[in-house]
Order: structure tokens, then C-alpha cells, then sequence
């Protein structure tokens, strides 16, 4: 029996291997109990590992490290004849974002460079957001990876992947008795 079949695909499985991998040990400060320490960083792994294996990012990509912040957020739908993939990225523009495939895999890169200014009598403000970001998708074994199109539209970049005909021959409808 092919186990594969019954969990869902894992986008991301590229995207984790990329990412840094944290501290195994980390230097008890002053006072604190090592034993609860050591405890402490085990469970962060083993939740890590567990987030990774249904595709979800790390509890350090999430909230640990800045660069994580300024990872764009995305939905993924699968449809009959294409896989419709959103990206939301606010405030970049479309210059600023390359799209490549590489061995299979969607790399979505950009760079977001954001600043506002506000002067107001002597109260002077500027705020700056700068940042590179980067999103590897693996493709599904059905995905056509030569016909991938992509549009960009206020601040949301669309790819849609389409679907080889054997997935679609490979599907049928089971009636409900």
C-alpha cells in the first residue's frame, strides 16, 4: 500500500530544508536551571519537526528571526485543469519580484523598499521597510512546469500551474448510493 496517496502534497518540503537550522545548544544564562533549559529547547524541536511534516513553517521562522516577517503569505487552490497560487505583496512592485523555476521548484524572490516620511512644526518622522524575501514551492508531479503563467495586480502576484491531462484521465467521480 502507497502511504504517499493518503497524505497531502507538501509544498513547502524545499522551503524547510532551506531554512537555517537552529542552535543545538544554547548557553544557559545565569541562574537558570540547565536540566528545564535543555527540556525546554527538545520540545521547540520536536515541535519544529512536527510543523515541518505537515507542511507548515517552524515555530522560528514564524516568530523567531525578522526575515521570516517578511515573508509574503500565500494561498494555494488546486482546481480540475490548474493549481492557482496567490502571493500577497504589499508595497512591492513588480520590478522588484523575480519568479524562476529550478528543478522542479517555484522560487518566488523579491525585495520590498518602503518609506513614508511625516513632518508636522518640529515633529519629524521617516519610517523605513527594507527587506528580501523568498518562497520555494515544490511542484506536484502533475504540474506542467513549461506552461506557468503569473500576473501581478495591486500588490498580489497570481501563478497559475497548470495540470497535465494524465491527472485528469487518472480522476473519476464515485456516485453516492
Amino acid at each position: 500500500m502507497n502511504l504517499q496517496k493518503l497524505s497531502p502534497w507538501n509544498w513547502f518540503k524545499s522551503e524547510s530544508a532551506d531554512a537555517p537550522a537552529p542552535p543545538s545548544t544554547v548557553e544557559p544564562r545565569r541562574g537558570e536551571l540547565t536540566p528545564l533549559l535543555g527540556m525546554h529547547q527538545e520540545l521547540d524541536r520536536w515541535m519544529d519537526n512536527v510543523m515541518r511534516q505537515f507542511g507548515m513553517p517552524s515555530l522560528e521562522s514564524r516568530f523567531g528571526d525578522m526575515p521570516g516577517l517578511l515573508q509574503p503569505r500565500l494561498d494555494i487552490a488546486e482546481h480540475d485543469t490548474e493549481y492557482v497560487i496567490s502571493v500577497e505583496v504589499p508595497g512591492v512592485e513588480e520590478k522588484d519580484i523575480t519568479l524562476a523555476l529550478d528543478d522542479h521548484r517555484l522560487v518566488i524572490e523579491g525585495e520590498k523598499r518602503q518609506e513614508s516620511r511625516a513632518e508636522e512644526g518640529q515633529h519629524h518622522r521617516i519610517e523605513r521597510s527594507y527587506g528580501r524575501f523568498r518562497r520555494v514551492l515544490d511542484l506536484p508531479s502533475d504540474a506542467e512546469d513549461e506552461e506557468i503563467k503569473a500576473t501581478f495586480d495591486k500588490g498580489v502576484l497570481t501563478v497559475r500551474v497548470p495540470r497535465s491531462e494524465q491527472a485528469k484521465a487518472s480522476r473519476r467521480e464515485i456516485p453516492i448510493q
